[in-house]
């Protein structure tokens, strides 16, 4: 069977079905069709399964042309009808992997997945989970799942490995076929059959031993980043209140050719992963009765930013002899990083919420968001609409505070229409003002 398999691989006639057509399964949809791969989406969103079949973008960076080649494509298409699943070779899963109100692992998305794919999976299928998660989740969660569902047998009539994406929206240098692919199957035979799929797409595959290990690499990159952010987050408070420029520092320290690596602070974390990853390791590590201490403390200064940005704010409208309370409070920026429309996990919601607290009158504007949608955390704020971008708009606000720092936002012109601005980006490096401005690096 598997070598049947491989062979409608080398051919192309293997059918890549792919579930969950967010951030990471469409670029990977249109990864595979852009090598003449048939692919077949499922979402149960049919808002994204309509603007698939209209070549309508809702993803703002992947863009038009994109979207309207999946649309014209007789090899691609997208549905919500799970029972359509027996169609295809492949099963690549990209469910949310987010934290419940206690900070541990919410499985529901990915539970749910696998209950639906289980019901109606077939023989000889290849099964892969791309969200990040615990290790250990394939062979203690996933397979028994499938197992229980199906009747068949992990291994013997069905394959299963685990791929973690490693989307970064928006950035221009590395798109998902260009980033190597981690590989971990659950036999030999999954591992085998996993890295001649995504070989036909990726750049490159890197396969691991098992699944456990592969779940672990993507921990490990997350754990890596989160660390380190927490590490310059913690070094900009310091530095402040020594009267001195982080950003200087950090330019200055990135002239060594060796031993160091850059990292930048902001008002928190953001993104589907950095703020919630290293939490999956930190709960599956006291069912062995270890301690993530590291992750642990930079998971509480990086929660913590937010509050310091108010606490900036709070003294920059003190030295304009103004209180927050009641103050008109405008924030830049609601994509948890520049030039996206990605606002998933954004401190800036952390930002809006603490503001309100304040009770201050609180608006926002972000260029990639005309309005704020539905969010599994934030529905308070659902339909909220962005300001327009004009002097007479801009200079009715007490404060603003910058969160982040789009490219396409004229900073020199918020000099000039703003004399309280509170940059927790480093968005006004150079930026200089005639009026009696206050910067407040935050």
């Amino acid at each position: 069977m598997l070598q049947e398999l491989l062979g409608k691989i080398e051919n192309k006639e293997y059918t890549v079905g792919i579930v969950g057509l967010g951030y990471v399964g469409l670029p990977l949809m249109w990864t595979f069709h852009s090598n003449n791969m048939p692919v077949l989406g499922f979402d149960i969103d049919t808002d994204k399964i309509e603007s698939i079949e209209q070549g309508k973008p809702y993803i703002k960076h992947l863009g038009q042309e994109m979207m309207q080649k999946l649309s014209d494509s007789e090899k691609c298409d997208a549905t919500t009808d799970f029972s359509r699943i027996p169609e295809v070779d492949a099963l690549l899963l990209c469910v949310p992997t987010p934290l419940d109100h206690h900070r541990e692992p919410d499985m529901q998305y990915v539970e749910k997945t696998c209950l639906t794919v289980g019901e109606n999976l077939r023989k000889g299928q290849l099964v892969v989970l791309e969200s990040t998660t615990y290790p250990g989740t394939t062979e203690e969660l996933i397979i028994p799942i499938l197992e229980s569902k199906s009747g068949l047998t992990a291994g013997e009539d069905f394959y299963v490995a685990y791929s973690p994406e490693r989307e970064d929206p928006g950035n221009i240098n590395f798109d998902t076929g260009s980033i190597p692919k981690v590989v971990g199957g659950h036999t030999q035979e999954g591992i085998d059959l996993a890295c001649a799929l995504y070989d036909t797409s990726i750049v490159e595959t890197v396969p691991v031993s098992d699944t456990k290990t592969a779940e672990a690499v993507k921990i490990t990159e997350n754990v890596f980043r989160a660390v380190n952010i927490a590490l310059v987050n913690e070094l900009k408070v310091v530095f402040s209140e020594m009267d001195i420029d982080v950003h200087e520092v950090l330019d200055a320290a990135d002239t060594k050719p060796f031993g160091f690596m850059k990292f930048v602070p902001g008002p928190g974390l953001g993104g589907h992963c950095i703020p919630i990853d290293p939490f999956y390791l930190t709960w599956k590590a006291r069912e062995y009765e270890e301690n993530t201490r590291f992750i642990e403390l930079a998971g509480e200064i990086n929660t913590s930013m937010p509050q310091y940005v108010i606490d900036q704010t709070l003294k920059a409208l003190n030295a304009h002899k103004k209180p927050l309370n009641d103050s008109d409070i405008l924030v830049l920026g609601l994509a948890y990083k520049p030039d996206v429309d990605d606002m998933r996990e954004s401190p800036t919601f952390k930002i809006l919420d603490l503001l309100e607290e304040y009770e201050a009158n609180v608006s926002y504007y972000d260029p990639h968001i005309p309005e704020i949608k539905p969010t599994r955390e934030h529905d308070e704020w659902t339909g909220t609409k962005s300001i327009s971008w004009d002097k007479k708009t801009v200079e009715g606000f007490d404060a603003v505070i910058i969160s982040t720092d789009h490219s396409c936002v004229d900073y020199q012109q918020l000099a000039e229409w703003s004399d309280c601005i509170i940059d927790s980006r480093n968005a006004l490096k150079g930026i200089e003002s005639q009026s009696d401005i206050h910067f407040w690096k935050a």
